[in-house]
């Protein structure tokens, strides 16, 4: 596997840290892979622009942040503004359509889903709006299999949320299948 630099940014308190962690773990715990996780929130933990770096691979990582991400999720305006200048040429900008308006040609290709409509309307719970977004990633990139995701989500959550989470997770990998070229 070609290695893969992620950055996840959204507001604190949208589970773009989460989000990141569970990735991180599936790699390593169920897919055989290597993968670093490191995140930024300091008083931004509540409301500003929050990051989390991913990092997979099948070889050893000397560095565990990303300068210049392949894929770039942004969950909402501020982040979208602070961070799209660092996505890799080439790489995969990924945005909510309801919190971001893209303004900015950038050298990667554009994506925009309406992932936290699709949760509101299919689900009615934003608590599992970051793991639409992580299907989303999924169904656009293949980094890891979704049942890899459902196992560590089984060990993190409880029982009552299983299905909930399952759920968002498939409307995520639908909406990235679709765009996926």
């Amino acid at each position: 596997m070609e290695r893969c630099r992620l950055v996840f940014s959204g507001s604190g308190g949208q589970g773009v840290i989460t989000a990141a962690i569970i990735l991180a773990e599936a790699a390593v715990l169920h897919e055989n892979l290597v993968a670093t996780q490191a995140q930024a929130y300091g008083p931004e933990a509540r409301g500003g622009a929050t990051r989390s770096d991913v990092i997979i691979a099948d070889s050893e990582i000397h560095y565990p942040k990303v300068r210049q991400p392949n894929v770039l999720v942004c969950l909402t305006q501020e982040a979208y503004t602070k961070f799209y200048p660092i996505i890799r040429p080439g790489g995969l900008l990924v945005s909510d359509s309801r919190y971001v308006k893209m303004q900015t040609k950038v050298d990667a290709r554009q994506i925009q889903l309406p992932m936290y409509q699709t949760v509101m309307a299919e689900i009615g719970k934003p608590i599992v709006f970051n793991i639409c977004m992580l299907g989303a990633v999924l169904g656009l990139t293949d980094l890891v299999r979704p049942e890899s995701i459902m196992k560590v989500l089984e060990t993190r959550i409880p029982s009552a949320f299983i299905d909930m989470n399952r759920q968002a997770l498939d409307l995520g990998l639908k909406m990235g299948e679709a765009k996926k070229r």
